[in-house]
């Protein structure tokens, strides 16, 4: 994808799962309907799958397939995290901002349709794997600040190693999930909401 990014100018790259839409409430709606449910014990999917009618947990292979079908069919639908698209609103008129994903390809115009549907029109890149390489290659050259937001550690880590002048901010929509999930240690903040993860940002793209 050519982004045509302006280098002068600050960047926010930012995550959509349980940062900018509700993943979960999303994935268990779905998992409902095929007859399934998510035990949240641990901050995982795969392992707290089970079948409603016997408490079975779902076998990782099939887990992996319910979570394809759920993008393949939800993505374009997913709700909105609250303040989410008016705290972008407002940090876009000092920044750009990219939307990186980690998500099969063949939803990233569903996910971008989504999003816009939300008032979120902003670039969608699906990645997969450590977002630290797509990091490091859409900062290349750049002589303003650039923000990374995303919900999992690993990715912090990553975006650490590749492009460690980049400030990384940890954000967990879902409570559940936040209160699962200790803040990423190679994160500079944990920030659970738009409102006051929209002042931290603007702090940051606003200093020299």
């Amino acid at each position: 994808m050519d982004l045509k990014l302006d280098p002068a100018r600050p960047l926010i790259i930012c995550d959509a799962d349980e940062v900018l839409v509700q993943f979960l409430a999303g994935l268990e709606a779905y998992l409902e309907r095929q007859g399934c449910y998510l035990d949240l014990t641990t901050f995982a999917i795969h392992g707290n799958v089970r079948r409603r009618d016997t408490g079975a947990t779902v076998a990782n292979e099939e887990v992996t397939r319910l979570i394809s079908a759920f993008f393949d069919s939800e993505t374009r639908t997913m709700d909105v995290v609250p303040g989410a698209a008016a705290a972008l609103a407002q940090l876009s008129e000092t920044a750009q901002i990219v939307i990186l994903s980690n998500l099969p390809e063949s939803a990233r115009g569903a996910r971008a349709e989504n999003l816009t549907s939300h008032g979120m029109t902003y670039p969608v890149i699906a990645g997969s794997g450590p977002k630290g390489v797509i990091v490091k290659r859409l900062v290349e050259g750049f002589t303003q600040n650039v923000v990374f937001v995303d919900d999992l550690p690993p990715h912090h880590t990553s975006v650490a190693a590749d492009t460690p002048h980049a400030h990384r901010l940890h954000f967990v929509a879902d409570s559940r999930l936040a209160k699962l999930l200790p803040p990423a240690r190679d994160a500079h903040r944990r920030i659970d909401d738009w409102p006051a993860a929209k002042d931290w940002i603007a702090s940051v793209i606003d200093t020299p």
